[in-house]
Order: C-alpha cells, then structure tokens, then sequence
C-alpha cells in the first residue's frame, strides 16, 4: 500500500498482500466470457473456505455465495464481474497476462478481488445481521452474462432486497476512491448491429452493368446520421455510430456485397426503440432505392438503460460519505458506456457506483492495469454497506 486511506477497515489492511497476490494471479490468467472456469473456481473455493453456501455455474460460469448471521430480515447482493478482454496485453509488469491475446483491460480482476477481500472480513467477524448475497458474475463484456444469471434463477435463489455494483473508473474527474453515485438512467442502453447490403458486383470499368453497395452504404451512413440529429430532442443525448465497413472489391472490382458494423446508445427506452425503427427503415428505403436489398440484424445481447433506484442510491451515498469523508461523493452523470448489470437492475432496486482508481491507462486500453490500492478502498466499502444494511 502507498498511503493510509480514510475508512479502510484493519482486517483489509491485514489480508492486502494475500489479496493482491490473488488479483495479479487472476490478472496472469485471464478468461473471455463464459470461459471463466479457472476464475470462477478460485473464488468458489474461497468462499467456501470461509464458510459461505456456494453455488457455482450459475448462468454459465457465474458464482454466488451466501453468508447468513443473525436473525436479520435484509438480505443484499454485491457484484463483482470475471471475464476479460480479447485485447493483447502491452504491460510488462510481473503479472502481465500469459494467455496471448487476452488480457483484463477492464479491471474485472480488481473488481473480483475487492469483493473476495469484503467476503472475507465478512465472514470473518460476522458483524451484521441478516442475508449477504456476494455474485460473481461472467460475460460482462458483451455476453450479457448478468441477464444469463438472472435467467438461471439468480434472485430466486438468492433473494435480494437490492443489488450493488462497484467499477473502477481511471480518469482524472474522479480522485482515488472518490465514487460517482446518482440515482435514475446513468449508463446508457447499447445496440450492436450489422447491416448487410446485397448488390450485384462487377468490374469496375462497367459501373452501369452493376448495383453497386459501396454507393449504397454510404447513402446509408449519411442518412443513418440524420436520426439523432433530427429525431432526438437536442435535449437528450443518443447515438448511432457505425464503427466498421467490409466489402470484398479490390481495385477493379465492385463487390457484390458490404456489411457494416453499427453502435446504438440511448438513456431512453421509448428512444432507443425510435432509434432502431428508424435505422430499419433508413436501409431498407436507401437499398430500395438503389435496387439493392438489406437487412439489419442484432450481433450480440442487447443491453437495456442501466436505471439507479432511489433508496439503494441514498444508501450508498451515506455509507460512503460517513466512511471515507464528505467530499468521497459526486454526482454520477450519465455516461454512454453500457453495463449488463442494468438487467439485474430490472429486476431488484440496483445502484452501480463509479469509483476513481487514480491515473493510469484507461479502459479497453492494452497498458491498462488496475490500481491494487482501490482493493482497500473498495472492499472496505463494501463491508462498511454491508454491515450498514445489514443490522
């Protein structure tokens, strides 16, 4: 550890180097969604150790650990996501990652580790009274692993009374430690689409014996541009990006077909069904046009708008505050980035919670790593909202 931190509990401070050595051997060894075996196992193991009910495979590769004291009614759940990143790591630090072309971008393994570091104070002393749900949950990253949990049963199993989330944030608006906590939409809904446009290919020289995509995709794109700019109120925020163009031409030839990549982002759900009717209805009339044919398809889970509950966001403003000091909570604004813990949010009050990990590389980026001192911070948090709640 690099400094005290306001808030920390002792029993964190005593467990860091035996946590730290766990993330850097989670981060060694990452894992793709639903491919967390190894992951999944080491946290299972754990938990069972310090005597938590363990269910593993949940919606896959997920894990859920309950701990029961008292005879307190509450019951809360805490998440923590494990999967990484198909991204090749650039660090090279000691625990950089051995699997080529994997790597834990994102800070899934801190995220991990700081909530193992809570279950085992937890457990440790038993200082609350009622239901703690701890859920590990895979596929963050675009595999919709949360829904596959709620899917299989998670909240039946496990009921919960509210649903936390905590995710490092390195940027240089949130201090270290401090935590973006608001209430309503804050992280947006997302949309991954690919538009296929068919043509009728040839050579290059004969444009006219062809109908050709290239000049039907850009039609398209220019057109797709005009949704948030014309059917969203410019007092609300939206996107619609198209991120990535294919076709199969070479210097004299016009492909016969083009398939494009689209991201939708709305804070909105009547908007983001606005948004997708609308992007059907540009493709198919700007193909019509051109006598070509399209069609839009989904490529992965749809993520809806990641909602805050009111209570759970108050609770967690006030166990942080009193903790870790007045100033360690802003507002969380919305932000465009998506969370599948928004379906866990649909289904019991829900706050997800940005927290500063210092300045480093961002997320998604391949020299990213996560900041281990944000185990103390965050895990301490969470046993502070636990016993908190749990009384």
């Amino acid at each position: 550890m690099s400094k005290a931190y306001q808030g920390v509990v002792p029993g964190l401070l005593e467990s860091f180097d035996e946590m730290k050595r766990i993330r850097h051997d989670i981060h060694r060894h990452p894992e793709l969604g639903y491919q967390e075996q190894r992951t999944s196992g080491i946290v299972a193991d754990f938990l069972e150790r310090w005597g938590y009910q363990v269910r593993r495979g949940v919606g896959g590769t997920g894990v859920v650990g309950t701990l029961r004291a008292g005879d307190g009614k509450r019951s809360i759940g805490l998440r923590a996501d494990l999967d990484a990143l198909p991204i090749r790591e650039a660090g090279e630090h000691a625990h950089a990652s051995v699997n080529q072309g994997v790597m834990h971008a994102c800070g899934h393994d801190g995220h991990t580790v700081m909530l193992l570091a809570a279950a085992r104070e937890l457990a440790a002393t038993r200082n609350f009274s009622g239901t703690l749900n701890v859920i590990f949950q895979p596929a963050e990253e675009g595999g919709a692993g949360a829904l596959a949990m709620v899917e299989d049963g998670l909240f039946d199993q496990a009921p919960c009374d509210a649903v936390y989330a905590l995710h490092n944030y390195p940027t240089p608006t949130l201090k270290f430690g401090q935590m973006a906590i608001g209430a309503g939409p804050i992280m947006a809904s997302v949309d991954s689409l690919i538009v296929t446009v068919h043509g009728k290919g040839g050579h290059a020289a004969s444009p006219h014996f062809t109908h050709d995509p290239i000049v039907v995709s850009a039609a398209i794109i220019q057109a797709l541009q005009t949704i948030v700019s014309r059917n969203i109120s410019p007092y609300d925020c939206a996107v619609v990006s198209v991120t990535s163009i294919h076709a199969d031409g070479a210097f004299n030839v016009i492909p016969g077909q083009v398939e494009m990549k689209l991201s939708v982002r709305a804070y909105d759900e009547a908007q983001r069904s606005l948004i997708i009717a609308r992007i059907q209805d540009i493709v198919q009339s700007q193909a019509s046009c051109f006598g070509t044919t399209a069609q839009v398809q989904a490529a992965s889970a749809r993520y809806p708008v990641l909602v805050n509950a009111e209570e759970p966001v108050q609770n967690a403003r006030e166990v942080a505050q009193r903790h870790f000091g007045a100033d360690s909570v802003v507002d969380h604004p919305p932000i465009m980035a998506a969370d599948d813990f928004a379906f866990m949010a649909q289904r019991v009050p829900a706050c997800y919670i940005n927290i500063g990990a210092g300045e480093g590389a961002p997320l998604h980026n391949a020299h990213y790593d996560f900041n281990d001192d944000l185990i103390l911070v965050g895990g301490s948090f969470w046993v502070h909202l636990a016993q908190t709640l749990l009384r």
